[in-house]
């Protein structure tokens, strides 16, 4: 079956052989005590155990199976990803675009300069948009709108989706956008957190919109979709 989690690669060239033992016995024991799924727009997901970036902490935990689940949905279908998250996890099939990381088959470029030559029925981005603009330097925090906007009016085939996830509390000027009802999205979702053990559960912006953006880890999320 494609898109299987992939754990081969999973630990550091430099970490021993007991560091990869116990953080693989405290994975195994967290996951053994704590609740095996959350509910997502009416589908229960299993939240995902995975060594890279220690999902059982933070929201790639729910993350990942989410928009595990949409790949497989469509496979047979032109991809695009916009930050290269996913092929951390799964074996991936699809194109990836990101600026900065580089790997074998990605495309180190800007996203609002990326121009391909066909179209793309499906565009997904795992929070990776909140650093568009704002983690640049100068500091454009309105590049994140005019992004989201080239992806749909560039790169999206008629009658495509866009589906991407981001943190809210991170990016100021993305949560002015749902603070004042200017979200680009179509649809959009939420989960938060509510619990230390890490669980996830629906909300809705007013749930959210108080939700600060931790130590390396979000406290809510905004799941959006653009219908082409």
């Amino acid at each position: 079956m494609p898109y299987t989690y992939d754990y081969s690669s999973v630990a550091s060239g430099n970490e021993s052989a007991s560091a990869r033992y116990w953080r693989f016995a405290k994975m195994t024991l967290t996951r053994w005590t704590r609740a095996k799924t959350f509910v997502f727009d009416g589908q229960s997901y299993p939240y995902l155990y995975h060594f890279c970036n220690k999902t059982w902490k933070n929201e790639r935990g729910v993350e990942i199976p989410i928009f595990r689940e949409i790949l497989l949905r469509h496979q047979a279908e032109r991809i695009l990803e916009v930050g290269n998250v996913l092929a951390h996890y799964v074996p991936i099939h699809h194109d990836v675009v990101d600026k900065y990381e580089v790997a074998p088959g990605v495309i180190n470029q800007d996203v609002v300069e990326f121009a391909p030559t066909e179209r793309y029925d499906l565009i997904l981005s795992i929070s990776t948009l909140e650093h568009v603009g704002w983690d640049e330097e100068p500091r454009e925090p309105a590049k994140l709108l005019q992004a989201i906007m080239h992806l749909r009016d560039r790169c999206l085939a008629p009658g495509g989706q866009i589906v991407v996830s981001l943190p809210v509390g991170y990016n100021k000027f993305f949560d002015g956008l749902l603070r004042d009802s200017q979200s680009p999205f179509t649809t959009q979702h939420f989960l938060k957190l509510v619990s230390k053990r890490n669980y996830w559960v629906e909300s809705d912006w007013n749930g959210c919109k108080d939700a600060t953006y931790g130590r390396f880890v979000a406290h809510a999320i905004c799941i959006g979709i653009i219908q082409g």
